[in-house]
């Protein structure tokens, strides 16, 4: 918001508006003394309740001189900005800038450009929650916040993967990660295409931008705008995720694997693949015996993928591989009325637009590791758990195991299979 040079000064000097805070900051030796980190929190949290704006710290509100900030006071201002941040509930993501304006003499003075977006969550700041109202912000009474809560919620009607992504642009749309969806009878325009696909909508004062589903499938790294949409991969030496005797190291491997949500969900797959044992027998021929189903973990990533809770800020699909199992933790409660006992015998999908898309996404030809005959990464008929159950039941001889924590992540365990004893090596078809 105003990116120009030129139009930042003359939005400046017409004054504070809903878009627009200005603020001096004031030193008493080399402590800041005002704004107050709380006050600073309360503005910026209101801005990303409404629809967004933009506060410059080293103008004065009254006379809108700019007086600027000492360079050698930018770091500590901007630790004031970061520290506000941390006061905010859940955090924001915002642009701060440092840039050079002219005052009135004409000599140049630096300032501290806070750029914040529209959220996709309501934010509580130190004060309560505000958003703002023409040139303050306001504490918003109870039964705006209650309407607030619901539209920017995944219980809206419209789902949170099909909300768009303040700040986001349709240029920031990888052309080649969408356009793998068309297929030859479209011929569609990029605004009527990605719409069809839920990719893209146009926003309250009509410009169209992504939704949260077009950001995780065509931009090359959704983080940018939904800082948690990464998949966290640990592998540990032992059966707990602690260091061994003497201090040993106890992680084997571990990565934070990003990208489009399809690669993402390879990326964890082949973490899985590279950090798994795979016990051989050579009585007659070579047998290998891993520790897990492919077919069963490829299931079980893209469940975790395709079904979490995007809305929940701070939470990301963590994957930890121990000795002796598996887990894979997912951010959100079953969706609609499901329970652990129904997993495998019903279907709900708390993000149609993601499932869609991923069930449009073909396996690469390098996949056969995942012994799958799956052609895309989702087939939609619901038959995804019972394939994790089944097949891990019978490499292992254990059911894995789902569980819900604090009704806000959802929890797999598959256990690890262990390779037989030679008495059990059954010799003619193979089999174990």
């Amino acid at each position: 918001m105003f990116d120009s040079t030129k139009e930042l000064l003359d939005m400046i000097q017409l004054g504070d508006d809903s878009f627009l805070e200005l603020k001096e900051v004031r030193f008493a030796g080399d402590r800041i003394h005002s704004p107050a980190r709380d006050s600073l929190a309360d503005e910026l949290a209101a801005f990303a309740n409404a629809r967004g704006g933009v506060c410059v710290l080293g103008v004065e509100d009254g006379t809108r001189g700019i007086v600027g900030i000492p360079l050698e006071h930018l770091d500590r201002v901007e630790d004031l900005v970061l520290k506000c941040n941390d006061s905010i509930t859940p955090p924001l993501a915002p642009f701060i800038e440092r840039l050079s304006l002219p005052s009135s003499t004409g000599d140049m003075r630096a300032v501290l450009k806070i750029d914040v977006g529209r959220s996709l969550f309501v934010h509580k700041s130190p004060g309560g929650y505000f958003h703002r109202v023409g040139s303050s912000k306001r504490e918003m009474p109870p039964d705006y916040l209650a309407r607030l809560f619901q539209q920017r919620s995944q219980a809206r009607l419209i789902r949170f993967d099909e909300q768009t992504v303040p700040g986001a642009t349709l240029k920031h749309l990888e052309t080649m990660l969408w356009e793998r969806f068309r297929t030859e009878r479209s011929d569609d325009d990029q605004e009527t295409f990605l719409h069809k696909l839920a990719m893209a909508r146009q926003d309250d004062d009509g410009a169209w931008r992504p939704t949260v589903a077009g950001v995780l499938l065509a931009t090359p790294d959704p983080r940018r705008w939904l800082p948690n949409a990464f998949i966290q991969a640990v592998a540990y030496r032992g059966t707990e995720a602690r260091p061994g005797p003497e201090g040993s190291a106890y992680q084997l491997d571990a990565a934070d694997i990003s990208g489009p949500l399809d690669a993402q969900i390879l990326g964890a797959c082949h973490f899985v693949f590279k950090n798994m044992r795979v016990e051989a027998s050579k009585i007659v021929g070579r047998r290998d015996y891993p520790q897990y189903h492919m077919g069963a973990v490829f299931e079980a990533v893209v469940n975790a993928v395709a079904h979490r809770d995007y809305s929940m800020h701070g939470s990301k699909v963590r994957l930890r591989i121990y000795a002796d199992r598996l887990e894979l933790y997912s951010p959100g409660a079953l969706a609609n009325t499901m329970d652990i006992a129904a997993l495998s015998h019903r279907q709900a999908a708390r993000n149609e637009a993601i499932t869609s898309l991923l069930a449009k996404c073909p396996l690469p030809e390098d996949a056969s590791f995942l012994h799958t005959d799956r052609r895309t990464l989702m087939d939609r008929r619901g038959e995804g758990v019972g394939v994790i159950l089944e097949e891990s039941e019978r490499l292992s001889g254990r059911r894995p195991k789902y569980e819900i924590f604090g009704e806000s992540e959802l929890a797999l365990t598959i256990f690890a299979a262990s390779a037989p004893s030679v008495d059990e090596i059954v010799v003619g078809d193979g089999s174990v």
